[in-house]
């Protein structure tokens, strides 16, 4: 149910009965083999499927995030965190006065996980609205699923491989990377970073199934749905 399919009579009308609205979260960065987009790609497709099973308006979601730490990667744009947090405020702002009370952030980037800070001054100034900040990938059901495989894998590796999140002609190394030290990661500027993880990859294979990749999915859509249902608290 994606808000670019309907024309503002529409939206009007389903708000007299609903007051839920999903967007998207994502980031534009390396994924060593992967699609620079794939934070992106994955959080509107979640957003998508969940959307149209649910009922609920999809609007199209922000493909930049904060990613200062991949900025020596080719490719990679990164949002300053005032810049990111003023973007989200005027947004909640513009969809609280659509009628929107229920926003549903499906986040795909880790590192856009500062804005709760701006989103928590948002809600003091609307207490009668309710915002989440759903991180899917880490996410109960999904990491159940995920580490039933392998407790070896984190960005950029197998559990970010999905058939939309590759690139077509690209052959993906057949090892397992050692997981990377995340305190040393911590400490590193971006230069140091680059050099540090080499082709992107945190630790992992860098590619499983797609059979285990579909089931991983089909979880984190199932459990997206659940929450859009019962996740809201009065």
């Amino acid at each position: 149910m994606q808000i670019e399919q309907m024309n503002w009579f529409q939206a009007e009308e389903h708000l007299k009965h609903d007051d839920r609205v999903i967007m998207p979260l994502g980031s534009t960065e390396q994924h060593a083999y992967l699609s620079l987009c794939t934070d992106f790609i994955l959080s509107s497709r979640l957003a998508q499927e969940a959307g149209d099973r649910v009922g609920v308006p999809v609007y199209p979601g922000l493909p930049f995030g904060m990613t200062s730490y991949f900025r020596e990667f080719p490719g990679t744009v990164s949002l300053r965190p005032d810049t990111y947090g003023a973007l989200i405020t005027d947004i909640l702002d513009s969809l609280y006065h659509s009628g929107f009370r229920r926003v549903f952030l499906i986040n795909g980037h880790g590192g856009n996980s500062p804005v709760q800070t701006y989103i928590g001054n948002w809600l003091n100034q609307h207490e009668d609205a309710r915002v989440v900040i759903h991180n899917w990938w880490a996410s109960p059901a999904v990491m159940s699923r995920v580490r039933a495989i392998s407790t070896n894998a984190s960005h950029a590796s197998w559990m970010e491989n999905f058939p939309w999140t590759r690139i077509d002609g690209v052959q993906m190394p057949n090892e397992e990377k050692p997981g990377i030290n995340p305190a040393k990661l911590g400490q590193l500027p971006a230069s140091a970073v680059r050099a540090y993880i080499g082709d992107g990859n945190y630790g992992g294979e860098y590619q499983r199934s797609d059979a285990e990749m579909a089931d991983i999915w089909a979880a984190g859509v199932e459990e997206t749905c659940q929450l859009l249902d019962s996740v809201w608290m009065k």
